[in-house]
């Protein structure tokens, strides 16, 4: 190894971004944090991973309408 580089032509080079993710900071709660974590440990996952995949399938669910709404209302109001 030398005792000196010489890096005044020296250029940078390019920074590639994965595809399909994108770096975001977020505030959560503690409780909410140490639950994803220890679920992550449990499955031997990530924590980040498994936050991923908890937001991915929340995305998925069909929206709420009204007359689904009122369905829901109406089964819990019927008497038993």
């Amino acid at each position: 190894m030398k005792d000196s580089y010489d890096f005044s032509t020296a250029r940078r080079g390019a920074v590639l971004a994965p595809k399909g993710k994108t770096r975001i900071t977020i505030w959560v709660d503690d409780a909410v944090l140490d639950a994803f974590r220890a679920r992550a440990a449990a499955q031997g996952k990530g924590y980040q991973t498994l936050i991923n995949e908890t937001l991915r399938s929340a995305s998925d669910d069909e929206p709420l309408t009204l007359s689904a709404l009122r369905q829901v209302i109406r089964e819990e109001l019927h008497p038993a």
